[in-house]
């Protein structure tokens, strides 16, 4: 029997295929939503799976039926940049030969100035410029206003996806958000999904009475991925190349990762090269993983520590010493934490959310990176 020599279990990029880990009813929901217009916030921590979620879900609708555009606002960090990024995904959803890109963007995007060129791949890339003469907001309404243009010419769905939307933020002004308000409002025959990792911004988006979307679609919070899907998924992947794995132990590595769906492929990655094809992995395995994972993070870790004021510390050491969900405020927990207050923990709370430290979770807060949480009890706790 020919076995798989080539490690089956992939992170740190978009993850397809059977590398993919169930999400059947959250591929299932957006899909729903996309055929029905629908607007939806869909937030989570980073490295969640977000963008393998999204692009599961448009990969399995036919291009005879749908238009969708993928828009990654992570590198647009203007208001200009953030427009030539809708109209490039928007372009290319609707073409793809190096002539039908550019006689798409011009008829489209009248503002803007389309060019093609060849990737390194050999695939045409359209780009746009704008002139120094165009009116930044009449550029952008027109961009904007494209979607429901094309919905209202082509019958098929349409879907506008906003990955890293938290971006906006960034801008200095609230235009953007305004006219998306707008946008969402009247564009009935048009499916937006609007994608953040970092919850405690993007909840803050659409919850803040002050800020131009709140209530202007639903939430779709993505939670872990359940042990009982993890279990057949790891088990298969190592079966398939003739290595064994108990329960037990995938029950142990879903603890440590709290079932994330990025420690838990990379974990699990790790213990994968150290089992030998016929054998059986065994605690120790797992034990050597998870240490040669954090050695290899260990200076970043140590310097991210050392960054940090003591109140901050002693906060991250209560929250990873602890098993079940923390009232950080409590006095109980402040005590144990060595504290003092409950505002000195207050503090430390608001400036680990702003470094993206911890997140919010279920009225309590978690460490965002599990191992860095991991590293806190092996290093930093007696």
């Amino acid at each position: 029997m020919t076995r798989n020599t080539i490690n089956p279990f992939e992170y740190g990029g978009v993850v397809a295929g059977n590398a993919f880990c169930n999400r059947a009813k959250e591929k299932a929901d957006l899909a729903r939503a996309i055929r029905n217009h629908e607007k939806l916030f869909v937030f989570s921590e980073r490295r969640f799976g977000k963008t393998s979620l999204v692009q599961a879900v448009l990969a399995g609708l036919s291009k005879k039926t749908a238009v969708c555009a993928y828009i990654d606002l992570w590198p647009a960090d203007n208001e200009t940049a953030f427009m030539t990024a809708v109209a490039k995904a928007i372009t290319h959803s609707m073409s793809s030969s190096v002539g039908k890109l550019l006689e798409t963007g011009k008829s489209l995007f009248s503002n803007l100035a389309p060019s093609v060129t060849i990737d390194r791949e050999g695939k045409p890339e359209v780009n746009f410029g704008i002139s120094g003469h165009v009116r930044l907001a009449p550029a952008l309404d027109e961009v904007l206003e494209t979607p429901a243009k094309i919905a209202a010419k082509h019958d098929r769905y349409v879907a506008i996806v906003f990955d890293e939307f938290q971006q906006v933020l960034e801008y200095g002004s609230d235009r953007v958000e305004k006219k998306l308000r707008s946008v969402i409002q009247n564009h009935r025959e048009v499916a937006y999904l609007f994608l953040g990792s970092r919850r405690h911004l993007i909840q803050k988006m659409f919850m803040d009475r002050s800020r131009p979307l709140y209530r202007a679609g639903g939430h779709y919070p993505l939670g872990p991925i359940g042990e009982e899907h993890w279990i057949p998924f790891i088990r298969e992947r190592f079966a398939a190349a003739g290595k064994k794995i108990s329960n037990g132990l995938i029950h142990s590595i879903c603890e440590q990762t709290q079932g994330h769906p990025f420690y838990t492929q990379h974990l699990c990655h790790a213990i994968w090269e150290l089992c030998e094809p016929g054998a059986a992995v065994t605690e120790l395995m797992v034990k050597q993983a998870l240490q040669l994972l954090l050695q290899r993070e260990g200076y970043a870790y140590s310097t991210l520590w050392e960054s940090l004021a003591m109140n901050q510390r002693k906060f991250l050491k209560g929250l990873a010493g602890e098993a079940a969900p923390v009232k950080p405020f409590a006095g109980e927990f402040v005590r144990r934490s060595g504290l003092g207050s409950p505002s000195n923990a207050q503090r430390a709370v608001e400036s680990l959310l702003d470094k993206d430290v911890i997140d919010r979770e279920n009225g309590s807060f978690l460490i965002t990176d599990r191992f860095f949480r991991l590293w806190i009890q092996t290093v930093q706790l007696p």
